[in-house]
């Protein structure tokens, strides 16, 4: 008998996977395309190989300001694509030995749930049948695709996370549909090299859900550096390379050589017989609580498919609370502080409550700011480089609330907030740690002195 069967070799599933082995279970793991889930193989490690090649280039362009004179700087798209495919394949090399060394068997196909019989539950792939004793769901996410007019005539105009990754020439000019995450990272790559990029989006400013004052302060830093913006714009029709949209009643169009569609993604709960177990199902995802379980017994949810928090970090961990519980450990799944990161570049980075959902909740908060400028290092290493650190505190007990950065590294110092956060940390606690220096990170201290 198995005793745990997953579906999905994403972050949810390879890392429950490992531990679940690890722990002496007997494990098997289904993945119908390769290990490491669209986070490895399409999302999360490929964008951000892409992006530290677009700010090498941005580095050795502006060197100057740091004495380095650097002349004829080149770069080449074929070349970068290339190494994003080898990080790619040795990454995923590396999931499958841990998956070998942790005795999990990884079965490489469509797994289809057939249901519950007496003997536990039933799943079918290539051609073989399987019985389980636990089911854990990880099959993920995919791109939405809106139902906008002359989209899917377009043909290969169109791209989403998944095309534009496999370009081999770079576009001359690309219009996002989408200002989140995905849209603001591929923009941000694209602009480094030249390429003309337009984003539209329908909301008052980008990157919704992030601190909207350091999502402005981006926005700004990348209108200097030439990407066109169109907030409260909504897409009414794709012609071929020419995107039509309305901004406060008025009509307006541009072309692009690419169309990137980046309006979110929704979790995949059809096409594997999940329909069989009778699991009930919660704004487009499946539902569950704090321990990852399903409305059937010994069924489990974990990462995308839940729809909750779209993130590998977040996958990984509900996971994690999955395998503990299976294994006698008391574990429950908390998402108050789990971090958010758009690596552009200057970097954004926050996790807690931003100053729009303190206010929504009607939390009572305290705030305090500094410009990244009153770290010496970061002045060391971002010359006229723009930055801020904003921290939250509950005003009752002074606890620390939240915590949202943008600057370099950003993306490296939030752990730091995201354990005082979890710790339940207050400012006078925080006070009395002591921070390297000179680093970045001392920004955070600086800022909770100012309360």
């Amino acid at each position: 008998m198995i005793d745990l069967a997953i579906i999905g070799g994403g972050p949810a599933g390879y890392v429950a996977a490992e531990r679940a082995g690890a722990k002496g279970l007997k494990v098997i793991l289904f993945e119908k395309k390769m290990l490491g889930g669209v986070c490895l193989n399409e999302g999360c490690i490929p964008t951000k190989t892409l992006l530290y090649s677009a700010k090498t280039y941005d580095n050795a362009l502006h060197g100057n300001n740091y004495g380095i004179e650097a002349t004829n700087v080149t770069f080449n798209f074929e070349k970068i694509m290339a190494r994003k495919n080898k990080v790619v394949r040795k990454l995923v090399s590396g999931v499958a030995a841990k998956m070998k060394t942790h005795h999990v068997e990884v079965v490489n196909g469509e797994a289809t749930i057939q249901g519950r019989t007496n003997e536990g539950i039933k799943i079918s792939c290539g051609g073989e049948e399987y019985v389980t004793n636990n089911l854990l769901i990880c099959t993920g996410s995919e791109a939405f695709i809106p139902p906008i007019p002359g989209l899917k005539e377009s043909g290969e105009v169109i791209v989403t996370n998944r095309e534009i990754l496999s370009l081999t020439t770079q576009p001359e000019s690309l219009i996002i549909v989408g200002g989140g995450v995905i849209g603001m990272e591929f923009a941000s790559f694209f602009n480094s090299f030249g390429t003309k990029v337009t984003v539209i989006e329908m909301l008052d400013e980008i990157l919704g859900g992030m601190d909207t004052e350091m999502s402005a302060m981006l926005r700004q830093e990348y209108t200097k550096k030439g990407i066109t913006f169109h907030l409260s714009s909504k897409v009414t029709q794709i012609n071929g390379n020419e995107v039509i949209f309305e901004k406060k009643g008025n009509v307006f169009s541009e072309k692009g050589n690419k169309i990137l569609i980046s309006v979110g993604r929704r979790p995949v709960t059809q096409g594997f017989g999940l329909e069989t177990l009778g699991v009930e199902l919660f704004k487009g995802g499946i539902k569950v609580d704090n321990k990852m379980r399903t409305n059937i017994p010994k069924v489990f949810a974990a990462g995308d498919v839940t729809g909750f928090s779209l993130l590998a970090h977040t996958a990984s961990r509900e996971g994690e609370v999955v395998v503990n519980n299976l294994t006698g450990q008391k574990d429950t799944m908390r998402y108050n502080a789990i971090p958010g990161v758009v690596y552009t570049n200057p970097e954004i980075a926050g996790v807690g409550l931003t100053e729009e959902m303190a206010k929504a909740k009607n939390i009572p908060y305290r705030m305090a700011k500094l410009p990244m400028a009153y770290a010496g290092r970061f002045v060391a290493e971002n010359e006229g480089g723009n930055g801020l650190c904003k921290v939250l505190i509950g005003e009752e007990y002074g606890e620390i609330l939240g915590v949202h950065l943008l600057g370099n590294p950003s993306s490296e110092m939030i752990y730091g907030a995201c354990l005082a956060i979890e710790a339940e940390m207050t400012l006078q606690e925080m006070k009395e740690v002591v921070f390297p220096h000179p680093t970045v990170s001392e920004i955070f201290k600086e800022v909770i002195f100012e309360f």
